[in-house]
């Protein structure tokens, strides 16, 4: 009772901001009507290797996108919460550059929305890591942050250490997508110390965007050869490639 009063008071004082803009909201970890009407949440048909939106319906069989059926996933299934544009974009980037790790919780609960469809087979969750010496500079693992929300939203296992960056890798900004495959290659491991975890498990993946999947599809490949029997990706929000169709 007293909490509540105290929560009420500071409420008074401290109005809810809007994630996005920080115009005024009703609800803590709100987003305004305005920004709402401005990301493009992902609904509908999707692809079943990003969850990138489709049109058409879905008619029961596996349908991709063209940018899934060039690139053949090592990961089953995969799903985004939004496009990777306009007032997302700066959402992302304000968790991922801008210290607004208050953007996890409302950012996890979007994900787990449009992840409920693959999340049966008492998975894992696991966010894609940051190697040690981007740790030291940056404070905190944006993906970890999901995911802890996200396994938190669903009540599933949640391990943040099951994957380990065996080196620092450079950034994959304005890299072409070989250049992206070729720099993540082997450059994510399991740790030997959480075999008997990923044996026989089905894996969520956790990262806050997929452009390529080069990055997802090396911590894929490190949970398979550690021994899960299979991975699937979720995203808060996917770039957009051109001509997605089914």
């Amino acid at each position: 009772m007293m909490h509540a009063q105290i929560q009420t008071a500071v409420s008074l004082v401290y109005p809810p901001q809007c994630l996005s803009c920080d115009g005024f909201v009703g609800d803590e970890h709100g987003i305004c009507g305005t920004c709402w009407r401005e990301m493009h949440f992902i609904g509908g048909t999707v692809c079943q290797g990003c969850g990138v939106p489709l049109e058409g319906e879905d008619d029961g069989y596996r349908l991709e996108c063209d940018d899934c059926l060039r690139t053949p996933r090592p990961w089953s299934q995969g799903r985004a919460a939004l496009m990777y544009e306009d007032r997302a974009k700066q959402l992302v980037m304000g968790l991922k550059h801008g210290d607004r790790t208050d953007v996890a919780r409302a950012a996890a609960g979007w994900m787990y929305r449009a992840a409920r469809s693959i999340l049966q087979d008492n998975p894992i969750v696991t966010p894609v890591p940051l190697h040690w010496t981007r740790m030291l500079r940056r404070k905190y693992n944006q993906s970890e942050l999901l995911a802890r929300a996200f396994a938190e939203h669903g009540r599933l296992d949640y391990w943040p250490d099951l994957l380990r960056r065996r080196w620092p890798t450079p950034s994959l900004d304005r890299k072409s997508r070989d250049q992206r495959y070729r720099t993540m290659k082997n450059a994510i491991a399991a740790h030997s110390r959480h075999g008997e975890l990923l044996a026989g498990r089905t894996v969520i993946l956790i990262d806050d965007v997929m452009t390529s999947g080069a990055t997802l599809a090396a911590c894929t490949e490190a949970c398979l050869r550690a021994g899960a029997a299979e991975v699937r990706v979720v995203v808060l929000a996917r770039v957009a490639q051109k001509m997605n169709k089914m």
